[in-house]
């Protein structure tokens, strides 16, 4: 394609500075979802799935009634499934090699137009911070759209944003009121007005690696036509001193991102994105509908929403760097919310096309079904053991734990430490044991925000509980790390 032909055409090209509803016009590329007649999470479950759900607590009520004991054997022997696949999944992730190295990167009059969607709501202590990480891309700016989204009751933010002085390349859109007032929903009212040949997410937080874009931009074009989106890697900034939370939070997500996704890419099957830096392509994002404006886990959901379509998911090398929840306050809510989107993101796929797709099945029921099924069950049999293990004990001073419990104990928490430990190595960092032990009570307290997942499920499933963040530069952490600060190893 000639060099000309790929830049953004001027008359379509951003503007400097806000852009007010009125200015906005009509969607060029309408999406349709207002259209309740296609399946998602606006329809919590189905007739069949409520009534399976009903029949299924009422045939569990009556066996717990009728036989207590033989009713925790089986939620022992699920809980023993469950947990065994988790730890071999982990296991055989850790065990397998990165995808294939960087392809050669493209020349800049190869380079396809890219639109950038950042949704904002509530963020005016980070949006000028945002604006600086978007401005340190490397990319050409005439093949470069950004598109900040507002909400319009967000007045906080919008002054915030008129305040600075924004790159040419940068377009701010107000979305305009209406429901579900959620992140998927803005992401939306933006590709409808994206010019794009490829288009990412970021939120407000996020300090994406300057060449991400042409990593990205040189993946696509080195790979065959089915694939459709690529997910960079989420690191975790170190703080440099060991709070409990965000020191599990960040081994948490290198076990995720730096091990289990790009495992699970090279082997071929679908998993759930993450809620940011996803690289897709615009025409295979809109044949799909995009977003699912009423889930509250909408990377989760279009991740398998595009294999099911026939589409495929890679991963890139090039992070991007966030900062960790550092209370409870901050975390509880939003794991909550993570927990109950990937419970809707199971009951929307569970009565879709995926079950009659062996390979996305699997994919499914080795990712977010485990993962909410643990995360529901652990707790609650952990406690159980506990006090078995504690009557067991006080008669005789002796414990008689069975050897296949203990044994999967130790595969499940030894399998977790080396993807984690693994995770934190290729992000350049160092494990600490002190850590890797923390994660045996970090998975309790995910059985605690499972529990206020599974409440707003049934209560308020679209209810999006926004999480807070701060600037780095006034954050506990001190000063910004570089987002080269670590070098992906082997």
């Amino acid at each position: 394609m000639a060099r000309e032909d790929r830049r953004l055409d001027p008359a379509f090209a951003p503007a400097s500075g806000p852009v007010s509803v009125e200015q906005e016009g009509p969607a060029a590329f309408p999406l349709g979802w207002q259209d309740k007649a296609r399946d998602g999470a606006h329809l919590t479950l189905s007739r069949g799935q409520a009534a399976f759900v009903a029949v299924a607590g009422l045939l569990s009520a009556i066996g717990v009634a009728l036989d207590p004991w033989s009713a925790l054997t089986v939620i022992h022997h699920l809980f023993f499934g469950v947990f065994l696949l988790g730890g071999a999944t982990r296991l055989a992730a850790a065990c397998t090699p990165l995808p294939s190295p960087r392809p050669p990167p493209l020349p800049d009059e190869d380079l396809p137009t890219y639109t950038l969607i950042a949704p904002l709501y509530r963020e005016a202590e980070v949006v000028a911070e945002l604006v600086e990480n978007l401005a340190a891309l490397d990319y050409p700016r005439d093949r470069l759209q950004a598109l900040i989204v507002l909400e319009a009751d967000d007045e906080v933010t919008r002054a915030a944003v008129r305040a600075i002085p924004l790159p040419a390349f940068v377009q701010v859109l107000i979305a305009p009121p209406g429901t579900p007032k959620t992140k998927p929903r803005a992401c939306n009212h933006a590709l409808e007005r994206a010019r794009g040949e490829l288009v990412v997410i970021y939120d407000a937080e996020d300090m994406p690696d300057p060449g991400q874009l042409r990593e990205a931009a040189a993946r696509f074009a080195a790979s065959d036509p089915r694939l459709a989106c690529l997910q960079a890697p989420l690191r975790i900034e170190d703080p440099g001193f060991s709070l409990f939370l965000p020191s599990q939070f960040r081994l948490e997500y290198a076990a995720h991102f730096e091990v289990l996704l790009p495992a699970l890419a090279r082997w071929g099957l679908a998993f759930p994105l993450g809620g940011t830096s996803n690289h897709f392509k615009v025409a295979a994002l809109r044949e799909i509908g995009a977003w699912d404006p009423y889930n509250v886990t909408e990377d989760a959901d279009v991740g398998f929403r595009l294999v099911a379509a026939g589409h495929r998911l890679g991963v890139i090398s090039r992070p991007t760097w966030e900062t960790a929840p550092t209370t409870w306050g901050q975390w509880f809510p939003q794991r909550a919310r993570w927990i109950k989107g990937h419970m809707q993101t199971l009951a929307v796929h569970a009565r879709g096309q995926v079950p009659r797709q062996p390979r996305n099945a699997a994919a499914l029921v080795l990712t977010l079904a485990q993962s909410v099924t643990s995360s529901h069950l652990h707790g609650p049999v952990m406690l159980v053991a506990i006090v078995a293990a504690t009557l067991d004990y006080l008669p005789d001073a002796a414990f008689g734990i069975p050897p296949l419990d203990l044994l999967l104990y130790v595969l499940g928490w030894g399998s977790a430490a080396i993807a984690g430990a693994r995770g934190v190595m290729r992000a350049g960092g160092q494990p600490k044991f002190l850590h890797l032990f923390g994660m045996v009570l970090y998975w309790l307290l995910q059985s605690v925000a499972a529990g206020k997942a599974l409440q707003q499920f049934i209560t308020a499933p679209h209810h999006w509980d926004k999480t807070r963040h701060t600037a780095r530069a006034t954050s506990v952490f001190g000063s910004r790390p570089g987002p080269h600060s670590g070098r992906a190893g082997p």
